[in-house]
């Protein structure tokens, strides 16, 4: 199949803005159909607030298992791209191979400590008495087919890396269509509530993966393979994809941590709290989720020059990669203020649970724009191989906002939605320092070194 992209030859400023808007889209179309199911469930005759707080509780726990696809996709992409770089396409697809069978271990592996432990977990997570009930059954249900979840996101990974950008959000797509078109029918039609969101989910991540599968077999430049699995090789994959899985693990940590912090200070308005703070994420992610896309679908280019010691394109293409992250933010700053009713408007017809997540929603996009530079830079590095700078990097915003958050609520419950404000200050801001001193010599070093990365 025609390679969409040349990442070695074509203009890099269209080059960029041609895998970078349909990984965008991507990732804009996946959060979609990620909220599609909490839009459904607030929206049940009479239990619905209670419900989206039960589903509320279970989305920072479903996005954890999430964050393994990209440890392992993002993590092989780069050394992908590299090798690729390298004109070594048969250690190219020995890659893709292992990062297979990692997340089929992987899947299993969580899966399985995920379901045995559910009760606790949820509980531990925020889950009342009340809200306990809406949420072990879609857990359960979601959490059973988390398999196709992770080969879907992380395997798409390998598809955008190899330049078929189009490709791989035509598969997110499917997955879309596919789950709004269930979500109600297996919701109302069949009246199976929570438990019918978690399988309309289900099925159509499975559509996803059966699509993305078939490609890489048939169609990619790089095609899935079987056989090859090296330990080493693994190893290596692990390291390099811990910076993602750092910055999604410790993003629904966060959120679990701000859920029972809001349990706890919130009193009696706890479980209203979390169903706030279920709105306020949500939009959150479709912020942060595009950004990824952005600067994630746009890793190949980096890794591909980098590796064929192209230094002149790598800062050329991060300049693009940056300029197109904080147009984004910026274009999403401005609806975070201009349409926050209407946005939460979808979940809830409440004045006051509309009034108070549209306020949340203003105080977490304040520093939108800083934190846009930081998803640039953060996976600039982790392009480049440089884990030892972007996990440093991405800790330690994790850490401002953690003291911040635990910190803040001392002042009333609704103050920890600043903590976000606060890191997305700090992080950048270190990012930048790094970006300046190091980004050059990175890749002045590389000019003159041979690769031993397989």
């Amino acid at each position: 199949m025609k390679v969409e992209n040349d990442l070695g030859r074509d203009k890099i400023s269209s080059l960029v803005f041609r895998i970078a808007i349909p990984s965008m889209l991507a990732q804009f179309v996946s959060v979609f159909y990620s909220i599609v199911d909490r839009i459904f469930v607030g929206n049940i005759p009479e239990v619905g607030a209670q419900a989206l707080a039960g589903v509320g509780v279970c989305g920072p726990a479903l996005t954890f298992i999430g964050a393994f696809a990209f440890w392992v996709g993002i993590g092989g992409t780069p050394l992908m791209g590299i090798t690729l770089g390298e004109g070594k396409p048969e250690r190219a697809s020995r890659i893709v191979a292992n990062c297979f069978v990692m997340l089929c271990a992987m899947a299993v592996l969580v899966g399985g400590i995920s379901i045995a432990f559910r009760q606790p977990l949820l509980h531990l997570f925020g889950a009342s008495e009340t809200t306990y009930i809406y949420a072990e059954p879609y857990f359960k249900i979601y959490v059973s087919g988390s398999i196709f979840a992770l080969l879907a996101t992380g395997m798409n990974q390998f598809i955008i890396a190899q330049g078929y950008a189009k490709t791989a959000m035509c598969s997110v797509i499917l997955g879309a269509v596919m789950n709004i078109a269930l979500d109600p029918l297996f919701i109302f039609v069949f009246d199976m509530g929570v438990r019918g969101a978690a399988l309309a989910t289900v099925i159509s991540q499975a559509c996803s993966a059966v699509f993305v599968i078939q490609f890489l077999l048939r169609k990619a430049q790089v095609p899935l393979t079987f056989g090859g699995y090296l330990p080493p090789l693994m190893w290596k994959i692990l390291k390099m994809g811990i910076t993602p899985f750092a910055i999604i693990g410790l993003d629904s940590v966060v959120i679990i941590a701000m859920n029972g912090l809001l349990q706890y200070y919130g009193g009696a308005e706890g479980d209203a709290l979390i169903t706030c703070n279920t709105i306020v994420q949500s939009f959150m992610l479709v912020v942060t989720m595009p950004l990824n896309g952005i600067s994630g679908g746009t890793q190949g280019i980096l890794s591909y020059n980098y590796g064929a010691r192209r230094s002149d394109r790598v800062l050329a293409a991060e300049k693009y990669i940056l300029c197109l992250c904080m147009g984004y933010a910026a274009v999403m700053f401005v609806l975070a203020r201009v349409a926050g009713p209407l946005f939460t408007g979808l979940f809830t017809s409440d004045p006051e649970m509309t009034a108070q997540a549209c306020r949340g929603i203003r105080i977490v996009t304040l520093a939108a724009i800083p934190m846009s530079i930081q998803y640039a830079l953060v996976d600039g590095f982790t392009a480049l191989g440089q884990v030892q700078i972007s996990l440093p990097l991405s800790l330690g915003r994790k850490v401002v906002y953690f003291l911040a958050m635990f910190i803040l609520p001392q002042f009333g419950a609704a103050m920890i939605f600043y903590g976000e404000t606060i890191a997305d200050i700090a992080g950048p801001a270190a990012c930048l320092y790094m970006y300046f001193t190091r980004y050059k010599k990175i890749l002045a070093k590389r000019e003159g070194t041979r690769s031993q990365l397989v």
